[in-house]
């Protein structure tokens, strides 16, 4: 009998005492409680709620788990069998006389922050936290150089954010990254303590990384859009050029993108093949349609135009490729059916799964791999 179970007999059997039990039960540490591939969930706050239910973002589970209330109390429980390795993202949604009310969960204090707000996080025991992630004592790391480019492709101003490695000399030519979304990436993936742990440890090449944040219409702007594959080649790549000691060769110029970022990586280096021969591809919303039409709506119809076109002739683009994803994401589908094509075009690609959502920490944690397959440091090449 499980510690749920045996709660709810002992609420069955004493009604007067159910305030003692709960506390007792709620006072045994924090939630989800995690055992094995079980996770409970307990919701209790005194308070009258007619309903509590689960938002989570884990594609092929039903997106909403209704708790069941415990006998006799205000109290809710649910439990939740996922993979042992698995870190899902979630939220409660709180039903009071017919109002609904999305809240981060009171009893657990692991959250994880995005653009629009934070989210409670569920680890599983096989989840690891990389060890390469935390923030290297000062004078120990790069450093970051802001800027504001004017773009007359775009009409506007544009924020870019240069890294320079710890090992930076304005004599030595170093190899480039170009990041989409970059301030979020800085903020939400700890893309410049990532670089700094990997650079030092040598598992990466010193490398200069450029984080372009897009305009006030990102997700037009990064859906296949040619304006933008000519920004990044005719404003941003010479600007860069111009500015730092950057290798000539396209092996040396990479771009990086998530979710939508990476439908724009692919773009530009699909525009302008022999430009970029790095990518690096997380999430990728890749959506794409064999017979009829797809069903995501009207803002897809340039990614899913571009993506049939990329896939009858994908060895345009000569670029060694690192792709991931989350096994709990609809994109995963597109993302694996891509890499066979990709192989069959002989081009040098690497994909990794991880049993994630569609989320910033998901593509932090593939960073490594990632970074190493494109830019190898001399201790990686050497265990390699």
């Amino acid at each position: 009998m499980s510690r749920v179970q045996q709660l709810a007999f002992a609420l069955r059997q004493e009604r007067a005492q159910a305030d003692q039990h709960l506390r007792s039960f709620a006072d045994e540490g924090t939630f989800p409680r995690v055992q094995g591939s079980e996770a409970t969930f307990f919701f209790w706050d005194g308070g009258e709620a007619d309903e509590v239910i689960l938002i989570h973002w884990v594609f092929g589970l039903e997106s909403r788990q209704a708790f069941e209330r415990l006998p006799g109390t205000q109290a809710f429980v649910l439990q939740l069998d996922l993979p042992a390795a698995a870190r899902v993202e979630y939220k409660l949604e709180l039903v009071r006389r017919g109002e609904k009310h999305w809240i981060r969960d009171p009893r657990n204090p692991l959250q994880a922050r995005d653009p629009f707000g934070a989210n409670s996080v569920c680890q599983m025991p096989g989840y690891e936290e990389p060890p390469w992630i935390d923030e290297l004592p000062e004078g120990q790391g790069g450093e970051l150089e802001p800027h504001v480019i004017r773009s007359e492709i775009w009409g506007a101003p544009r924020r870019v954010v240069v890294y320079l490695p710890f090992e930076y000399r304005p004599t030595k030519r170093l190899p480039l990254l170009i990041c989409h979304d970059g301030t979020d990436t800085l903020r939400f993936a700890a893309a410049k303590q990532v670089l700094d742990n990997l650079i030092r440890r040598h598992e990466v090449r010193p490398l200069i990384v450029a984080f372009v944040d897009p305009g006030g219409s990102r997700n037009q702007e990064y859906a296949a859009n040619p304006l933008q594959a000519r920004f990044l080649v005719e404003e941003v790549l010479p600007w860069i050029e111009r500015e730092y000691p950057i290798r000539p060769s396209p092996a040396e110029r990479g771009l990086m993108g998530a979710s939508f970022g990476a439908v724009s990586a692919l773009h530009a280096a699909w525009t302008y093949p022999g430009v970029f021969g790095r990518l690096m591809l997380q999430s990728g919303s890749f959506a794409f349609t064999d017979i009829g039409t797809h069903d995501r709506g009207p803002l897809w119809d340039p990614v899913v135009d571009f993506v049939n076109a990329f896939r009858e002739d994908p060895g345009r683009v000569d670029a060694r490729m690192f792709l991931s994803c989350g096994c709990f994401e609809s994109l995963i589908y597109y993302n694996r059916s891509l890499v066979p094509r990709l192989r069959a075009a002989g081009l040098q690609t690497r994909f990794v799964e991880s049993l994630d959502g569609h989320n910033w920490i998901s593509w932090r944690d593939r960073m490594r791999d990632g970074l190493t397959w494109l830019f190898p440091g001399h201790l990686w090449m050497y265990y390699e």
